[in-house]
């Protein structure tokens, strides 16, 4: 059948003609499962505004170990550091594989290995990865495990001397500011130059990063890259507060009378603590690279895997910085951006204000101006609400305990939706990965022809209708996840306030309803591919 033939034929809304081109676009949301979360929406916020603010308990955990069987085999993985290394040789064969394939393979995006792992495969199942398993992903990130072989020269095992300068971080980047900067680099790159579509450029922007890794790890101490710069550690350590599965000592009475700090410090054989954590005092995992130095050099094997409920973290024991708060904003924004962009109209909003502003070519200028207002409104307008809420509460606190404080509504506002965002991607663009890895280079291979992309799209697995309804399952669950914060965290800031109510805290839950509101939406329109 010929691209002209199919697209007489096909009337569900599948091809969209987009700056007089056929493109191939997903489905959105229908509208009964927007009408669902909206509904859902409603009552969650009823029950917030007429439910009093109490003390928050502590919820329940369960230690992976206890399991029969499953247990003993969670703490052999955990405890012997030859296992995480054989993963993260095959997680840096691969990385070899996209760099080899880039370089010098096809630029067809999707015929090339290093475009297809790297965008439809990789970037849209880490998010779902961090749902199911917390920050495991840095434990064997290719970046990391190449910097630390050329520095150390150790494929496992702690090397002495460690081949490092050993320097301080400089005070003024021992905050999180230079992941946030990257973070909007690397979204400039993949959404405005067009990376995500250029094998060639996704190669070097691969190189570019295990090149910054090295350099922090030859010139800092520990892996200052890990906990400070890299925006992808810095976004799933962030993600994996509302993960189901933590890292924690097993009996917190050990943790208090040990004196030795092994799991800080490390041992002859095993490294320390990459982010300066401390076990016993460990409260979030923002910065916890999974990485198993802890569980393997605890003389009391006191360190395991455990379950909890996924809104412990955000609720009650984690307390951020200032700098911490705005990457959680700038990182729900920037989620958003990724939504918008692609969406059928961004390409026609994008062209109508270059040419109000006399841009031309490949709009670089028009797109960095929308990429900072994007970035910018949704934290103004949480700035207003979060200042309403203070004006409301009369309270004394200053505007930027509050503003902090506040903050982590925009994580699960922003986990949700990358989550059913993503989950387009991974189901509906990876089909063709396995012709892929058969053929990296894509040698000999031809674009894909729009009844070929029709045709593959109809081979969704599992059905559309499963898809739907995770997605809207993902938006409550977002939603209800931020009522809590807002609950929690109104109680934790002006519980002293003797006429305090939830009423009070309308400002943010409207915050939260805007956003929630505005991912709904664009989960209900087509959306293009990504190549």
């Amino acid at each position: 059948m010929t691209d002209d033939e199919l697209f007489a034929l096909v009337n569900d809304g599948s091809i969209c003609i987009i700056n007089g081109e056929r493109t191939m676009v997903h489905p959105g949301l229908p509208y009964v499962w927007g009408g669902v979360v909206g509904f859902v929406m409603l009552l969650a916020s009823l029950w917030m505004l007429r439910t009093s603010v109490k003390n928050s308990k502590n919820s329940p955990r369960f230690n992976l170990i206890s399991l029969p069987v499953l247990g003993n085999l969670i703490r052999y993985i955990t405890t012997r550091a030859w296992v995480l290394t054989s993963i993260k040789s095959i997680s840096v064969i691969l990385f070899l594989m996209v760099i080899v394939a880039g370089l010098f393979g096809t630029p067809i995006a999707e015929r090339n290995l290093a475009t297809m792992l790297t965008w439809n495969v990789w970037w849209a199942g880490l998010i779902l990865a961090v749902f199911f398993l917390g920050t495991t992903w840095c434990s064997i990130c290719p970046w990391d495990a190449i910097a630390t072989w050329l520095v150390r020269r150790r494929l496992w095992l702690r090397a002495e001397p460690n081949n490092s300068f050993n320097l301080r971080v400089p005070k003024q980047l021992r905050t999180i500011w230079p992941a946030l900067l990257l973070f909007t680099g690397l979204t400039w790159l993949e959404l405005g130059a067009g990376v995500t579509t250029n094998p060639y450029a996704t190669a070097l922007l691969a190189l570019i990063m295990v090149v910054l890794a090295t350099l922090s790890l030859s010139l800092f101490e520990r892996k200052a890259f890990c906990q400070y710069f890299c925006p992808i550690g810095r976004t799933v350590g962030f993600y994996a507060q509302l993960a189901p599965v933590e890292l924690r000592p097993i009996d917190n009475d050990v943790c208090l009378n040990c004196t030795s700090l092994e799991c800080f410090h490390g041992t002859d054989l095993i490294e320390p603590c990459p982010t300066h954590l401390v076990m016993g005092t460990l409260k979030q995992s923002t910065y916890c690279t999974s990485c198993g130095n802890c569980s393997q050099s605890c003389p009391e094997q006191n360190v395991a895997w455990r379950l909890r409920s996924p809104s412990t973290e955000a609720i009650q024991e984690s307390r951020p910085h200032w700098d911490e708060a705005w990457f959680m904003l700038g990182l729900m924004a920037l989620t958003l951006f990724h939504g918008v962009t692609m969406m059928p109209f961004w390409s026609s909003w994008i062209s109508n204000f270059g040419q109000i502003i006399n841009d031309s070519g490949q709009m670089l200028w028009t797109f960095s101006i929308g990429l900072i207002i994007s970035l910018l409104m949704p934290i103004f307008l949480y700035a207003m609400m979060v200042w309403l809420t203070k004006y409301l509460t009369r309270t004394t606190l200053s505007f930027r305990r509050v503003f902090t404080q506040m903050a982590f509504v925009a994580i699960p506002l922003a986990f949700a939706y990358h989550l059913a965002h993503n989950l387009n991607h991974l189901l509906r663009e990876s089909i063709g990965t396995w012709a892929v890895l058969q053929n990296p280079l894509g040698n000999n291979m031809l674009p894909l022809s729009l009844s070929e992309q029709y045709f593959r799209h109809m081979q969704l697995q599992p059905h559309q209708d499963i898809l739907f309804a995770v997605q809207a399952g993902l938006m409550v669950f977002g939603f209800i996840i931020a009522i809590k914060v807002i609950h929690a965290r109104g109680q934790y800031l002006f519980n002293s306030s003797v006429k305090f109510s939830a009423w009070k805290l309308m400002p943010v839950l409207l915050f939260a309803v805007g956003m929630t509101s505005l991912h709904l939406f664009l989960l209900m329109q087509p959306m293009t591919m990504r190549m």
